[in-house]
């Protein structure tokens, strides 16, 4: 058995989560989040606890079994307190500023590149040389973070941006 599908998910108080066949919706104070899961996993809730089990051991079955139990933590963890990733803006001149709620980024390019927030995604800028990305659904901040990141990829010898 998968030591990560197996593992209970433990739902806090103001939490509630539908269980349908093929799709989970999460609500939570922070907001509601929906994922597509397969049929084949069975997905129980009983007294604040999710358990995830598979119909057998094949190894798709298997496969699966950990991602679902995985979505469906990683959507009760956004809920309730969100994701956040961390970028550091490296070189010399480069800067990062807040215009309205985007993100516009100094990076050496003879213009401004402004980027506009997805859905449920807010920019804040700390200090000229930090941005951070914060949302409920880990998948969404982690590729508006390598977006962000593809303005201008790291320079490979000294790791400046």
């Amino acid at each position: 058995m998968s030591r990560i599908g197996r593992r209970p998910i433990d739902v806090p108080a103001g939490v509630t989560v539908t269980v349908d066949p093929g799709r989970v919706t999460v609500h939570g104070p922070k907001g509601e989040l929906r994922q597509q899961v397969p049929t084949r996993i069975a997905i129980e809730q009983t007294d604040g606890v999710i358990n995830v089990t598979r119909p057998t051991d094949r190894g798709d079955d298997r496969a699966l079994h950990g991602l679902t139990r995985t979505l469906v933590a990683n959507m009760v963890e956004g809920v309730t307190n969100g994701f956040e990733k961390r970028l550091e803006i490296q070189g010399v001149g480069y800067r990062a500023s807040m215009q309205g709620s985007n993100l516009e980024l100094n990076v050496g390019y003879s213009h401004a590149v402004r980027i506009t927030p997805r859905e449920g995604i807010e920019f804040e800028v700390p200090a000229p040389t930090q941005v951070v990305v914060r949302g409920i659904d880990k998948q969404v901040v982690g590729q508006t973070a390598a977006e962000i990141r593809k303005v201008r990829p790291p320079e490979p010898y000294k790791g400046k941006k």
